[in-house]
């Protein structure tokens, strides 16, 4: 008798764990990770940067309405490829081996990623956009990425590889508009309903050559563009700054600013014509403009240009969150908007990124997940790009992982009281001299200073103020009122190279740079 009343409890109990457990893995939050390449934060209005009004971007604001905006995301090495392995693996450059777009070899994409810790866990897997990491996409379902050798892929009848290895040629089409059309594609009709999804939308836009897409090359016709306040910096007392191959008005090509080549220019003279200008050649539209009106001419084409592109990634991006509120999905989707770097737009009179300045180094970051993260969230403690997969991991309930190097923010945006989160940030950047001759160099930045050591083929240390010396205009290495405090920045610093097991002496860093490893980029021509 006994036996006949335990029984019913102990299946009725089975049972419910078994309906508790699926009902657990079937309230699972999606991820949408959405990224864009270079795209700056002084071109999202949500920052309330300098371009905020004249070219507002309403649909990735509202991830930040409906969610938090994060002031102090940071790019540990800012150039694409590295910072693209860095957010997959949560991991600095010299450990997931990727530390350099040019001579730098693939990206091994047998190691762990948060992609394949999401497929592992049930999730469904996607990537669909820009890739440009050398190899194919790993742990994915599904994946259609931006294809070429350079692994760039192109504005116009862009081609993409397939899983399975296929090549499609998009005759004809755009490229922001494909990827946001085969996100919604594979949204609609080709996920698993019964499993959540991880679904990283990766556009193009607005990586050089800045072509806008149909529809938005009369966007900001006839509208002068604010220069930021640091437009016309003369880099007195920086030796780097002073030698790089970014400034608007001498190292901008034909090409980038749509200037018609002559008539009759074919292969390798039409490719030097529209590339002059990228080695500080000289060259002028009209030749009564002033220097001053010259370098405001290029800016101009630059800056609109850019921004056509970033107003298309919008208006896609609007779409998809669209669709997410529309199907019902949103309330169980987390959604991410980052970009790979940030990007200088007139800051230092400078195009491009790849130095640990504010512009290049900030990236931006919105986060949207309701009933988590509170509408409106604003967040501004010292983040690393290294933080999104075990932010991403954490927000799906799948175990971090030891090997991880980024640490998980977001308690820091459920909890509105916590503990700082880091007390200073490392960068690292190696690559010399292609393409903007930007001397190599490693630094720290707290909440306030920022010490920065180039060490390639010169040995010069900066330091800055950023509450006195937001534009870092002023290099303070060497004022002796400094000399305390750059004495305990050296010293974190160190400590925070051998967190990082960054434990390389000069020479075999000077190393890493003249290292070069030819990439294995397929090179077929699409059917």
């Amino acid at each position: 008798m006994r036996n006949s009343l335990i029984t019913p409890v102990i299946i009725t109990s089975l049972l419910s764990q078994g309906c508790h457990y699926e009902e657990k893995e079937a309230g699972r939050p999606n991820i949408l990770f959405i990224m864009t390449d270079d795209h700056a934060m002084s071109a999202i209005s949500a920052y309330d940067g300098f371009l905020a009004q004249v070219a507002p971007t309403p649909n990735i604001d509202r991830i930040a309405r409906d969610g938090a905006l994060l002031e102090n995301m940071f790019c540990t090495n800012s150039i694409s490829g590295p910072s693209r392995a860095s957010i997959l693996t949560g991991n600095y450059s010299h450990v997931h081996g990727f530390y350099k777009n040019e001579g730098g070899g693939d990206f091994d994409g047998s190691q762990q990623t948060f992609p394949k810790l999401f497929q592992k866990a049930g999730y469904q897997t996607v990537v669909i956009g820009k890739w440009h990491l050398g190899t194919s996409p790993t742990g994915f379902d599904y994946y259609k990425v931006l294809y070429n050798k350079e692994g760039q892929g192109s504005y116009f009848d862009p081609v993409f590889e397939e899983s399975g290895g296929g090549l499609i040629e998009e005759k004809g089409k755009y490229s922001t508009t494909v990827i946001k059309e085969d996100a919604l594609n594979w949204l609609k009709k080709h996920r698993d309903k019964k499993k959540p999804f991880m679904l990283m939308v990766q556009f193009k836009a607005p990586h050089r050559p800045w072509d806008p897409g149909p529809g938005y090359q009369n966007y900001l016709a006839g509208i002068e563009i604010p220069h930021p306040a640091n437009f016309n910096d003369n880099y007195q007392g920086r030796t780097a700054a002073k030698d790089a191959w970014m400034r608007i008005d001498g190292h901008l090509n034909r090409k980038d600013l749509k200037i018609t080549p002559p008539a009759g220019l074919t292969g390798g003279e039409l490719e030097k014509w529209n590339s002059y200008g990228n080695n500080g050649e000289f060259w002028t539209p009209d030749s009564t403009l002033s220097d001053a009106e010259r370098k405001d001419w290029k800016y101009q084409h630059f800056i609109k240009d850019y921004l056509r592109c970033v107003k298309a990634a919008d208006d896609a991006i609007g779409e998809v969150l669209d669709f997410l509120d529309e199907s019902g999905l949103a309330d169980n989707t987390v959604v991410v908007y980052t970009s790979d770097q940030g990007f200088f737009l007139g800051e230092h009179g400078w195009f491009d990124k790849r130095f640990m300045y504010e512009e290049s180094f900030h990236m931006p970051c919105l986060i949207r997940f309701p009933k988590h993260i509170e509408p409106g969230t604003i967040n501004n403690d010292l983040l690393l790009n290294i933080d999104y997969a075990p932010t991403l991991l954490d927000a799906a309930g799948i175990p971090i992982p030891g090997n991880i190097q980024g640490k998980s923010f977001l308690p820091l945006l459920k909890e509105k009281n916590h503990s700082p989160f880091r007390d200073a940030v490392y960068y690292h950047y190696y690559e010399y001299p292609f393409w903007h001759h930007v001397q190599p160099h490693y630094g720290i930045r707290t909440g306030r200073y920022k010490l920065i050591h180039f060490y390639y083929n010169i040995d010069e240390w900066e330091f800055y103020d950023l509450v006195t010396d937001p534009g870092e205009l002023h290099n303070l290495y060497g004022i002796q009122a400094y000399d305390s405090i750059i004495e305990a920045m050296k010293i974190r610093l160190d400590n925070l190279k051998k967190e990082t097991k960054m434990d390389k002496t000069m020479d075999e860093l000077r190393e890493m740079t003249d290292v070069q490893i030819k990439g294995l980029y397929k090179v077929e021509t699409p059917n």
